[in-house]
């Protein structure tokens, strides 16, 4: 297998997890000493925002939450291999 068919291939698979995965949230799950409660607190338009998150379903929103992360890791992974194949593409042409 050529370098180009092995990058196709880790293309394919990144894109075959990030869309298998996409049942996510971005944010913070955390609870305070002083609260009762848990809170979900992320970014919105430059400014932060806290949800508040029922005690049942704590367990799903921090999975949703963590698997926000490994899609952002694949995006990142992903983006790079699009980079090797765009360099690999541009001195095939040359």
């Amino acid at each position: 297998m050529t370098s180009t068919e092995l990058l196709r291939k880790r293309q394919k698979m990144l894109k075959e997890q990030i869309c298998s995965n996409l049942d996510i949230l971005i944010g913070t799950v955390g609870k305070s000493p002083a609260m009762k409660y848990h809170n979900l607190t992320t970014k919105q338009g430059g400014k932060t925002v806290s949800r508040y998150v029922r005690k049942g379903l704590v367990p799903k929103v921090k999975t949703m939450t963590q698997r926000y992360q490994q899609v952002y890791k694949l995006i990142v992974e992903l983006s790079a291999v699009n980079w090797e194949l765009l360099k690999l593409e541009s001195t095939a042409s040359d």
